[in-house]
């Protein structure tokens, strides 16, 4: 989908992509789809990714400038807002798709948290956007009426036990995209985040009982989960002038799943796996 024929809706725009690993991930399929639609951009990942993914297959697909940057180190974060505008110019979208837990990857419990690892947790996986868009105003890259995404995911608002320390990193990234996105109205320029449905990514598959959480939320959703394509098409309505009062919003792309109560399917399938339960002996 994201390499069907576009509609040009970001002709002549220039932007940032951080987070992309390889083909499965969302935001390599949001530059594919950024492509399609005439937008030039660079792309950015943190030196281990870049070690581990295939970003550099990415960037001679797309054109794109490949720049590593650790966000977490706020040096690296400034550099990288100045070498883009060095090469691009002002830009006027940017993609933050940044997410780790070393406590998820360690299999630690929630009430058992290594603190460090969670402060590691809200910094890359949250912080990094305040990060962002700060040293981005500093060294005025951005355009006026630019257009920021940050994906989230629904653990930010209910409790996922699995999703452990980034239900607390997804509410955090949500309260500063709005925070942000309060304080650069005034020029136009839109923060929103797309809380996307679970989708089955490198990142996903890292973690504990995701196979579940994808399931649950695929027989939930009325109209299903998403794909990583249709939330890339969607993120490109964001970033295109299509949407510019659209902002300080948390938008839930996930198939209907964030309204849907319980359907017919599965009351029968719970009743069918627990219904012995209640029975007289």
């Amino acid at each position: 989908m994201a390499e069907q024929q576009g509609y040009g809706l970001l002709k002549g725009k220039k932007g940032i992509i951080f987070g992309a690993l390889d083909e499965r991930s969302i935001a390599w399929r949001i530059a594919l789809a950024c492509q399609r639609e005439g937008a030039e951009f660079a792309l950015s990942n943190a030196p281990v990714a870049l070690r581990l993914g295939a970003l550099d297959d990415l960037a001679e697909k797309t054109g794109a400038s490949v720049y590593p940057c650790d966000v977490s180190k706020e040096d690296e974060v400034e550099d990288l807002m100045q070498k883009v505008k060095d090469e691009y110019g002002k830009i006027d979208f940017m993609l933050h798709a940044i997410g780790m837990s070393p406590n998820i990857r360690k299999n630690k419990e929630y009430k058992e948290l290594n603190y460090h690892w969670y402060q590691q947790t809200l910094d890359i996986s949250a912080v990094s956007l305040h990060k962002i868009l700060h040293f981005a105003e500093k060294k005025e890259i951005l355009n006026d009426g630019s257009s920021i995404v940050a994906l989230s995911y629904i653990g930010a608002q209910r409790i996922f036990s699995k999703y452990s320390d980034m239900n607390d990193a997804k509410a955090l990234l949500e309260s500063i995209a709005r925070n942000y996105a309060s304080r650069l109205a005034d020029r136009g320029i839109r923060v929103n985040t797309v809380s996307q449905a679970p989708t089955q990514t490198s990142a996903g598959s890292g973690i504990k009982g995701f196979d579940g959480m994808y399931t649950f939320a695929d027989k939930l959703a009325p109209m299903g989960n998403p794909s990583a394509d249709e939330c890339a098409d969607y993120c490109v309505t964001l970033f295109s002038d299509l949407t510019r009062k659209v902002t300080m919003q948390n938008l839930y792309h996930d198939g209907g799943f964030v309204n849907a109560g319980v359907n017919e399917e599965m009351i029968e399938g719970l009743a069918k796996l627990y219904g012995g339960e209640n029975e007289d002996e």
